[in-house]
């Protein structure tokens, strides 16, 4: 199967995602400057969780530009790191609501869904390595993944420590976006290799 129909499905979940994220977003009831800062939390998570879904978007995009063909297999893998990319509104949402970036169970569940969106993309990766030969560009590219471990590493110190500074997980958070916001010049790389 070619990749076009899931790569279709799976923008458009993404816009919705991103959609309901602003959905979210509620607009102060004054309007003054103070009820305009009562609302920064909520910004501010939305900010984080679109720069995220962002990333997840873009990457993905890179993947499938690199990818010829598709199986039951690498559909449901898809599907897998979609569903953990659809919870991101919903932890988002209660991250940003009330105050409870002081709470460690929203901080801490925020970090495991953006955790297990990063292990589903793992997965979708090697799926796909098993579904292409060994010519496969994306197994050339699985030697350098070294932001996949720090991010990993983040997360999984960042889930915990939510429990006792919250801050210093949301930092953590902020830190793995970053690091994802700067372009793997490898993968453009590979990509422009294969257009010429």
């Amino acid at each position: 199967m070619r990749t076009g129909r899931l790569e279709a499905f799976s923008d458009g979940v993404l816009a919705i995602v991103i959609t309901i994220m602003v959905l979210e977003l509620k607009a102060p009831e004054d309007t003054t400057f103070q009820s305009l800062l009562s609302v920064a939390p909520v910004f501010i998570s939305y900010v984080l969780s679109f720069i995220y879904i962002g990333i997840y978007w873009n990457n993905h995009h890179h993947l499938f530009q690199i990818s010829h063909k598709v199986n039951g297999s690498v559909l449901w893998a898809n599907l897998h790191l979609l569903f953990w990319l659809s919870l991101i509104p919903f932890t988002t949402n209660w991250l940003g609501e009330n105050e409870h970036y002081y709470e460690a169970l929203p901080v801490a569940t925020y970090g495991f869904v953006l955790l297990m969106s990063a292990v589903a993309y793992f997965i979708l990766e090697r799926t796909l390595i098993k579904n292409h030969d060994k010519d496969y560009l994306l197994a050339r590219l699985i030697v350098y993944k070294v932001k996949d471990y720090v991010s990993t590493a983040l997360y999984i110190i960042a889930i915990p420590l939510a429990f006792v500074y919250t801050w210093l997980a949301i930092v953590c958070y902020a830190i793995v976006a970053l690091i994802w916001l700067m372009p793997d010049k490898k993968m453009e790389t590979l990509i422009d290799e294969v257009e010429v």
